[in-house]
Order: structure tokens, then C-alpha cells, then sequence
């Protein structure tokens, strides 16, 4: 399975604008002391496909984490603050769609990234409350 117009939605980009992060950290449980320093992380990522494999590089000033996976396939993940995730990406038409449940208490967290123009927009939802991050070229 490989993305439609791969070209545009890998590559790096950099964070250019944030909206209603903090709220969404605020519901997941992120102090406001993390979720300070979340809006001024400086969060670049690099997304790579091989065939069904996807890796997503994540760098920023706090940490450096490289997320491998494939399709459809459950797997395990961190958020910054230690938040273990456990579920999978998906592609659907022309997104990649993220599909996730807290393994502490089994609420669910979504994420969408697609290319929109010539940025990338990551959107997550958990409980009701939805986030965007806006992404450009490097």
C-alpha cells in the first residue's frame, strides 16, 4: 500500500502554527508546565515510506524518537510526557489516519495528517476536543 502523491506527503517539515494543543493535553492529563513547553517545542518531522513501512522522525528540543510501523498493524507508542499509546495508522483516500486507545485508561486519541496545499495538517481529537498542527516544508 503506498500514499497517493508520496512525493508531497513525505519529506521534513517543521512546526509553523499550533491550535488548541494545550486543551487537548490538558484532557489527556499533560501538566501545564509540559504543556508549556509542548507550544514552544520546535517539533520537526520527517516521514519516510517503504512499501507497507512507514517511519516517522520526530525531533525537538526534548526528545528524538524515530516511530516505525506498517499499515493496519497495532503497535506501541510514547507521547513526550510519557503517555503510553497502543493502535495503528491507516490510510483512507489520501490520509493517514491514526487510530489510538491510553493504555492507562482506554480513552481513545485520533490523529489525521494530510497534505492540504503545501502544508501538512496534523489534527488529534481525544474526548470531543479536537487540535491542529501546522506543518511546512524544512
Amino acid at each position: 500500500m503506498s500514499l497517493p502523491h508520496k512525493e508531497s506527503l513525505t519529506g521534513c517539515r517543521s512546526k509553523e502554527l499550533s491550535f488548541e494543543s494545550c486543551h487537548v493535553f490538558d484532557f489527556i492529563g499533560i501538566n501545564m508546565v509540559k504543556r508549556k513547553l509542548a507550544a514552544h517545542d520546535n517539533l520537526k518531522i520527517t516521514i519516510t515510506q517503504t512499501g507497507n513501512k512507514m517511519t516517522v522522525h520526530e525531533s525537538s528540543t526534548f526528545r528524538t524518537v524515530d516511530i516505525e510501523f506498517e499499515f493496519g498493524v497495532n503497535f506501541s507508542y510514547s507521547l513526550a510526557d510519557g503517555t503510553e499509546l497502543h493502535g495503528s495508522w491507516n490510510l483512507e483516500g489520501n490520509k493517514l489516519v491514526g487510530r489510538f486507545k491510553r493504555v492507562d485508561n482506554g480513552n481513545e486519541l485520533n490523529a489525521v495528517r494530510e497534505i492540504v496545499g503545501d502544508e501538512l495538517i496534523q489534527t488529534y481529537t481525544y474526548q470531543g476536543v479536537e487540535a491542529k498542527r501546522i506543518f511546512k516544508r524544512a
